[in-house]
């Protein structure tokens, strides 16, 4: 209706003013209802294709929506790991910060897991402290058995040497029986050499591997332990929160609640224009918005993503074939749409309806000095028309509560 006033404000009123004041006629005598039409064929047709062309250029170089929303992603409350509900420290639509307990799920096998390792940790200290005392009882057995090393080389040294100056002195068996106890005895120290490798082995490198082996699952169940308590992932809200004492919760089930971030609905809003439009819609486009949950308002905005695949022609591999009927409902382009200036969104509940208007801007090729002049009026007319659908917009955003209290049937 606002194209066709501006229109025919172009059209029919300077034909009506030719007929009235160049040929004479008046309404009511040579004009008149049943003459309307033959008298003012000229304006009224060439209104009808002005307007025309006017909402064609207006509809695809400024494209318009009602398919906008604030939408936003929730959280699941959920637990890790399965149990029941020891300790409940939050309630029903409270707001937390990130990292808050919200509920504690029973953990007496994790702390009792937590106790085995702590015990598996001192376990092993005591065994290198013990380790460490059998070292040093281990030196000095290899201080007695280098004596008896000594004193056994010795005592066959000096039989060989009176059996050498005389054969007659010592007895061949007797040098016999002490090169048997000089070897017994070098045994004795190799395997006391021996021992002592093997306890320094044992507490360099078995007793930290344990030891290292029981830090770790300390660790685990540590963690184990960590997970029975269920914190706030993020900043925002509790919904739906009903859990009580006793229950058992499972991450398989329901989840616990629904957590709506502080920031959510506040980014951006996603809107389904037509797909006429894909080669319209650029990113960097000025848009504007006015939501119902906040009327009387406009908000500017500025396209930042444009979506390059229409959600309606997805397809998911099964075990039976699609039929394209299926897909024949015309799907939207999914455009995103940021505020120009911070906090514009304050105030619009997330899942708010929306409407907008993006609109096409040709500055950039308005400036390029190989433009002919035929297009580049044709360019500012198409940046002129869009003033039509900014004016349209902010009487939709007048009309907004007519629309939903009165005309709506509220």
């Amino acid at each position: 209706m606002f194209e066709f006033l501006l229109c025919s404000m172009l059209t029919i009123l300077p034909d009506y003013l030719y007929r009235r004041y160049v040929q004479g006629r008046r309404f009511g005598r040579e004009i008149t209802l049943y003459s309307v039409w033959y008298e003012l064929r000229y304006g009224i047709t060439a209104c009808v294709m002005l307007t025309l062309t006017l909402i064609t250029l207006v509809f695809y170089f400024h494209p318009s929506t009602k398919n906008v929303t604030s939408a936003f992603r929730t959280v699941a409350i959920l637990p890790e790991t399965g149990g029941r509900v020891a300790e409940i420290f939050v309630g029903l639509n409270q707001t937390v910060e990130a990292g808050t307990p919200l509920f504690r799920l029973d953990s007496t096998e994790q702390e009792a897991a937590v106790e085995l390792a702590r015990r598996q940790i001192a376990e092993v200290e005591a065994e290198t402290t013990v380790a460490q005392t059998e070292l040093a009882a281990a030196d000095g057995v290899i201080v007695q058995a280098e004596a008896a090393v000594r004193q056994a080389q010795d005592e066959y040294d000096t039989q060989v040497e009176l059996n050498r100056l005389n054969a007659n002195v010592v007895a061949r068996r007797e040098i016999e029986r002490r090169q048997v106890a000089l070897e017994g005895r070098k045994g004795a120290l190799t395997a006391a050499l021996s021992s002592r490798q093997t306890l320094e082995t044992k507490i360099a490198s078995l007793l930290p591997s344990q030891k290292a082996s029981a830090e770790a699952a300390l660790k685990q169940a540590s963690a184990e332990l960590d997970k029975t308590t269920v914190r706030a992932g993020v900043t925002g809200t509790l919904h739906q929160f009903t859990l009580r004492v006793g229950e058992v919760v499972n991450p398989m089930l329901r989840p616990a609640g629904v957590l709506v971030p502080s920031e959510a609905g506040k980014v951006a809003l996603i809107a389904g224009f037509g797909q006429i439009e894909a080669q319209v819609l650029k990113v960097g486009m000025i848009a504007e918005a006015t939501c119902v949950g906040k009327p009387f308002t406009i908000i500017p905005m500025v396209v930042t993503e444009v979506q390059d695949v229409i959600a309606g022609g997805q397809i998911r591999a099964s075990d039976q074939l699609v039929d394209v009927t299926q897909l024949a409902r015309p799907g939207t382009l999914t455009v995103f749409l940021e505020p120009l200036f911070a906090g514009a969104l304050d105030g619009i509940p997330p899942g708010s309806s929306c409407i907008a208007n993006a609109y096409t801007n040709s500055h950039d090729e308005l400036e390029s000095p190989d433009i002919s002049s035929l297009r580049w009026v044709y360019l500012h007319v198409v940046d002129t028309v869009g003033l039509v659908h900014a004016m349209i917009l902010r009487m939709q955003a007048v009309m907004l509560p007519v629309q939903t209290l009165v005309l709506g049937g509220h």
